[in-house]
Order: structure tokens, then C-alpha cells, then sequence
């Protein structure tokens, strides 16, 4: 047999086999099929899980205390300014001791004039003094032995009568004598010229070797360093300070300074329509000099007291189209938007806090981290527990605004 003839054979032989084998595995097939459509109808569809959209902390609304406050603004000024002038006249500056800017005590030599004119008639004066009194010793030795030999008549009532006159007169030039020599004497004393209370030299305006004329302001002063704030309020605000209330002023570099009210200003101006509220800076006059100057304009706040408010964490409060809103977490993991009014902004232990007027409730749980990546209806993975409700203590900040 040839070879082609003996395959053609085999084939023929295996063709009912396969034929076979084909019909039996398409019977498991339907028979499968048919077993997992019974299955998925004994069963009910499952709903899909929904996959977190981010992970977030939360937080809680909190019922505290906040301060109310009254925003301001004003000019920083003096407490108090002195004028240091020349009072002799005539007299060249020979000395200078003191610059703008030093701080001084009250009676330190601020500025020595030329004194050689001076100390002469000085000299002058005690030589009149003592012509004087040799003089009245004179005239007081003849009135003697004129009431002496009165009841006598050794002498005429005329000779008594002139020689008690040159008594007295004898005494009144003394007298003008002694007086002079004073007035010298302050005049020596006024060519040096002293600071009259501590402070700071706040201008100068005498020169080495200028001729100053009586009157003239050498130097100005700021007294004892201490400074004031001067707050311009309207008619309606003014009312509602009181003298004594606190208040917080904000340097225009930084910082912050404790004050107090002292007094209010008891006119409104005419044309811009505000009044001055005059408060004291707390602390050292030398520490307030150094950050604030007289002249800077500079922001503050007055506390009027404290009322109940319902805080949220500053982060937790997202603005969008000109809104305020906020993430409220349900029981499914889901979040709700919320739109929220907002008012004054404080300071916790925790971090910033904003007051909410209106939309949500004590205790109520949002999201404070994260909050600004959210939709509402998003699902989210808390990070740890939700934080327990607790009072918190707060301060105002510098932006806080009376509500």
C-alpha cells in the first residue's frame, strides 16, 4: 500500500471520533450556562461601592465665647511734648550735649551757652552789694545816735528826721543790691540749658556757635518716651466706647500693643464728622518708642466684651463664587455642602476659628482638612476619630469686625 493511501485511511477512521467529542463538549457549555443563569437569579444584584474621593479630618462646631470688638484706625501720637528754649538772650551756643533721637533724664544738660559776659556782671553785682551794705551799716550807725540824742536836743528835728530817711534808704538800696546779684545769678545759671522731664529729644534746633535770642526753641521733647494712640470714630461708635475699655493696636511693621482708653474726645469735628478716643500704650514707653512713632497712622480694635457664638475651624469654612460654605459629613461617609454666614474671626489653642451666624448647629461634624477639594455628595475616609465637642477658649484677632 502507498503512503498517501494509508493516511487517507487513518483519517476516514478518526472523522466519527471527533464528531463525537465536539457534540459532548458543547453540551457542558449550555449545560454551564444554563447552571449560572439559575445561580445569578437566585441571587440578588449587589449595588457598587462607592470609592472614597479623598481622606479627610474632621471637626466640630463648637459653642464658645467671642469677644466683640469695634475696628478703628488713627494716628499715633505724643502723650505729651515739651518745648526746651533759651531764656537769656545774646549768648553764642558753646556746647551741645544732646542729639535727636537720645534718650534723656529730667535736669541733664542738654546744651551749654558762652558765660564769660555774664559771670562779669556777676562780678558787677557783688561789688554793688557790697557798696550797699556798707552804706546801709553807715546810715544805720547816724539813725542810732540821731533817736539816741533825740529827747537831748543836741539835734534839730529836721537832722533826726533826714538821718532816719538815709536809714531806710540805705536799706532799700541793699536790698535792690542783693536783688541784682540774684537776677545775675539766674542769668549764669540759664546758660545752661536743661531737660526739664525724661524723655526723648524729638528735634533740635540749635546750632553749634549760633547767637539764640530769648524764647527760642532749642529742642523739643517727647515726655517720659510714652506715646498714644488716637482713634477716629463716628458719633455712633463713640457711644459705644466707655474710658477704661481695652484695646489692641496694630503697628504698621508688625506687632501688637496692649492700650486703655483715657479719654474721649468731647467734640466731633465739624467736617469730617469723627471724634478722638485718646488711649494710653501699656508697657515700656522706651519699647513703644522704638516700633512706633509719632505721626504713623495705624490700625486697632477696642473690646466691648463677649457674647456667645457658634465657631467652626478656619479651614474648614471654603469660599467659592463669593460664598462661604461648609462640608457637613453624613452617617454614610458621604458629605453634604453647606452654605454657611460667617462673622468674627478668632484665635484658639487649636488654630483660627470663624464664627457661623447662620447654617449649622452645635456639635454638628465637618470637614476641616481637605474641605477645599470637595463636591457635595463626594465619599470620604475620615483620618482617626471625629474630635469630641468641648468648650474652647478664643482670642480676637487684628481682622475681627464687631457683628
Amino acid at each position: 500500500m502507498y503512503l498517501p493511501d494509508f493516511f487517507n485511511s487513518l483519517r476516514l477512521q478518526r472523522a466519527p471520533v471527533i464528531t463525537l467529542v465536539r457534540g459532548c463538549w458543547r453540551s457542558s457549555l449550555v449545560a454551564a450556562a444554563v447552571l449560572a443563569a439559575g445561580a445569578q437569579a437566585a441571587e440578588p444584584p449587589s449595588q457598587p461601592v462607592a470609592k472614597p474621593a479623598l481622606t479627610v479630618s474632621t471637626t466640630r462646631v463648637q459653642k464658645t465665647m467671642l469677644p466683640l470688638t469695634l475696628v478703628a484706625n488713627g494716628n499715633v501720637a505724643a502723650w505729651q511734648e515739651a518745648s526746651v528754649s533759651a531764656e537769656v538772650g545774646g549768648l553764642r551756643i558753646a556746647e551741645l550735649m544732646a542729639n535727636v533721637g537720645d534718650v534723656v533724664q529730667a535736669g541733664q544738660l542738654l546744651a551749654q551757652l558762652s558765660a564769660e559776659s555774664v559771670q562779669a556782671d556777676v562780678a558787677l553785682a557783688r561789688a554793688q552789694l557790697a557798696e550797699a551794705q556798707a552804706a546801709a551799716h553807715d546810715a544805720v550807725t547816724n539813725a542810732d545816735r540821731a533817736r539816741a540824742l533825740q529827747n537831748d536836743s543836741a539835734l534839730s528835728a529836721q537832722q533826726i528826721s533826714q538821718m532816719l530817711s538815709a536809714e531806710q534808704m540805705a536799706k532799700a538800696r541793699l536790698e535792690a543790691a542783693k536783688a541784682g546779684l540774684d537776677s545775675q545769678l539766674l542769668r549764669l545759671k540759664h546758660t545752661q540749658i536743661i531737660a526739664p522731664d525724661s524723655g526723648t529729644i524729638m528735634a533740635r534746633n540749635a546750632a553749634l556757635g549760633a547767637v539764640v535770642a530769648p524764647g527760642s526753641e532749642l529742642f523739643r521733647m517727647l515726655r517720659r518716651s510714652r506715646l498714644e494712640w488716637r482713634a477716629e470714630l463716628t458719633a455712633n461708635e463713640l457711644a459705644r466706647v466707655s474710658v477704661g475699655a481695652s484695646a489692641r493696636i496694630s503697628a504698621p511693621g508688625g506687632g501688637q500693643w496692649q492700650g486703655k482708653v483715657r479719654m474721649l474726645s468731647p467734640t466731633v469735628d465739624a467736617q469730617s464728622r469723627v471724634g478722638l478716643v485718646y488711649v494710653d500704650l501699656l508697657g515700656p514707653a522706651e519699647k513703644n518708642a522704638a516700633a512706633l512713632k509719632p505721626g504713623m497712622y495705624a490700625g486697632g480694635e477696642f473690646v466691648l466684651g463677649q457674647t456667645p457664638a457658634l465657631t467652626v475651624a478656619q479651614q474648614a469654612v471654603v469660599v467659592r463664587d463669593g460664598f462661604s460654605y461648609c462640608f457637613l459629613l453624613q452617617n454614610d461617609g458621604r458629605v453634604t455642602q453647606i452654605r454657611v454666614n460667617t462673622g468674627r474671626r478668632a484665635s484658639s489653642a487649636t488654630g483660627p476659628v470663624i464664627e457661623v451666624t447662620d447654617g449649622l448647629q452645635a456639635d454638628a461634624l465637618v470637614v476641616s482638612s481637605g474641605a477645599g477639594f470637595l463636591r457635595d455628595g463626594d465619599s470620604v475616609k475620615v483620618a482617626g476619630p471625629a474630635p469630641a465637642a468641648s468648650a474652647s477658649t478664643v482670642r480676637p484677632t487684628a481682622s475681627a469686625a464687631v457683628q
